[in-house]
């Protein structure tokens, strides 16, 4: 009985997942447009039939849930409402906080001359463990439809890599690692940290690091301080900022739940500061709830 349970499960995640990630590629992209992102976040927020809701992501079981995808996925909101007017007014705590990206670009040059960069799809290489999730902060709401998100704790990166078109595979750590942002409940934006893809200990084929290894390349030690060879002799592991817009497209007053949709612009892996960082988009889905 479990075996065929978790064979059922696995039959609707699959299901649903396509109808998820087709809503949000086109809907999320508007979601600086507060009005627009509103209305057109609400269908998708409240997901496919096969789309699961918190309460029934917790009954499920290990077997049902090992190898399904759900656990990469967020839940979604059946009952609420998309008056955001429902939401009272006064500072929450924000648990169970979710990410579920989508859609990745990466901004690259145009290939004709003097045309202009744009963000480029990408093919996803990484497995289903890119989902943020178990996150905690607080959310504030004014009278005034103000709002407030700041982001504090929990799974809040995920080493993510994706492919160009050309083939060029570009690896980056999704995050929305310690977010501030204010706003109207339909546009709170804000930025974020981003930690560098590797650690200071992390040693390259020369075996060059941060904290440990050798400071330069060991056949050429009287060039160590050359231009062209410096920015591979000295690892940077500085974080960097990226930026994020939250949108909230439907609420439970009953229950707490929020939901809605988000798109964040962060910086690519810089191979620990040796080539310059790219751009990515990543737009996708958020859930949490409000205590």
């Amino acid at each position: 009985m479990a075996l065929r349970a978790a064979q059922s499960a696995k039959a609707g995640v699959r299901a649903a997942r396509p109808n998820r990630a087709t809503a949000v590629v086109c809907k999320a992209q508007k979601v600086g447009q507060a009005a627009a992102a509103a209305a057109l976040a609400t269908a998708m927020v409240a997901g496919s039939a096969n789309a699961l809701t918190f309460d029934e992501i917790q009954g499920l079981t290990y077997l049902q849930v090992k190898g399904s995808g759900i656990a990469n996925t967020c839940p979604v909101l059946e009952s609420g409402t998309t008056n955001l007017k429902e939401l009272k007014a006064g500072s929450y705590k924000l648990e169970n906080f979710c990410i579920e990206p989508t859609s990745f670009t990466v901004k690259e040059e145009s290939q004709f001359k003097g045309g202009e960069t744009e963000f480029v799809k990408t093919k996803l290489m990484t497995r289903l463990t890119y989902t943020l999730d178990a996150m905690s902060g607080s959310f504030k709401v004014g009278s005034d439809g103000s709002a407030e998100l700041k982001e504090d704790d929990g799974i809040d990166y995920a080493a993510t890599t994706v492919q160009l078109p050309g083939g060029e595979r570009v690896a980056f750590l999704f995050t929305i690692k310690q977010f501030d942002g204010k706003g109207t409940l339909d546009n709170i934006k804000g930025d974020f940290l981003v930690p560098s893809y590797r650690g200071s200990s992390f040693l390259d084929p020369k075996g060059r690091g941060g904290s440990t290894g050798y400071d330069n390349a060991v056949a050429l030690p009287a060039r160590a301080d050359a231009e062209e060879l410096l920015k591979e002799n000295v690892k940077i592991t500085k974080a960097l900022k990226g930026s994020a817009v939250f949108s909230v497209a439907k609420v439970d007053p009953v229950t707490g739940e929020i939901a809605g949709v988000f798109e964040s612009i962060q910086p690519s892996d810089t191979d620990l500061g040796a080539k310059p960082p790219k751009d990515i988009k990543v737009t996708g889905l958020w859930y949490a709830q409000l205590k």
